[in-house]
């Protein structure tokens, strides 16, 4: 599941993108210039997954916390076995 900043970060980033895209399509559609169209929607689309997988370096603060906390806190048993 997705955090609220990760959400805020997908929507500046398609902020960027979703203007690229349309006008690559304006371009591929509507002009008929192929190759600048195209290389338009590929930029947006890629722009939108660099952001997704890329690792920067403000984003390392977070996955050392997500490291520590996970092996440090953990689930507890259940003990569900029924008292008689």
């Amino acid at each position: 599941m997705a955090g609220i900043i990760d959400t805020v970060k997908l929507a500046g980033t398609l902020v960027l993108a979703l203007p690229a895209a349309l006008a690559g399509l304006d371009l591929l559609l509507v002009r008929g210039e192929t190759f600048t169209g195209g290389a338009l929607i590929v930029l947006a689309v890629l722009l939108v997954v660099v952001q997704q997988r890329l690792t920067t370096p403000g984003d390392v603060p977070e996955l050392v916390a997500k490291r520590l906390f996970g092996s440090v806190v953990k689930e507890p048993e259940s003990d569900t076995e029924p008292d008689e």
